[in-house]
C-alpha cells in the first residue's frame, strides 16, 4: 500500500524546457532501478512548468529515492531551473 510520496514542481530557464523534458524522460530509466519506488509521473504542467509525483509504500523508499541518482541529477542539472525545485513530502491518502 502507498503510504508517502514526493511531488516536485520545476520552473524550466527561459530556453531550456525542452532539456528539462528530455532530462525528465531520462529519469525513467534510472527510476526503473528503483525497487522502493512504486509510482513515479513526470509531468509538464505548462509552456514551462514541470514536476515529478512519487509514491512509496514506506519512508525507506522515499529516503532511497531522495538519495538516489534522480535527486542527484536535480543538483548537476541546476542550469535547467529558473529557480530551486520545490520538493515536498506528502502523504498518500488513498490510491488505485
Amino acid at each position: 500500500m502507498l503510504k508517502v510520496g514526493l511531488l516536485v514542481r520545476l520552473e524550466a530557464a527561459p530556453g531550456k524546457e525542452a532539456a528539462l523534458a528530455d532530462f525528465l524522460r531520462q529519469g525513467q530509466a534510472l527510476v526503473e532501478a528503483e525497487p522502493g519506488t512504486v509510482v513515479w509521473y513526470a509531468v509538464q504542467m505548462g509552456p514551462s512548468t514541470f514536476a515529478i509525483f512519487d509514491a512509496f509504500e514506506d519512508d525507506a523508499g522515499r529516503d532511497a529515492h531522495l538519495n538516489g541518482q534522480v535527486a542527484q541529477g536535480l543538483s548537476d542539472n541546476a542550469d535547467l531551473f529558473a529557480e530551486a525545485p520545490s520538493i515536498e513530502q506528502v502523504d498518500v491518502l488513498a490510491s488505485k
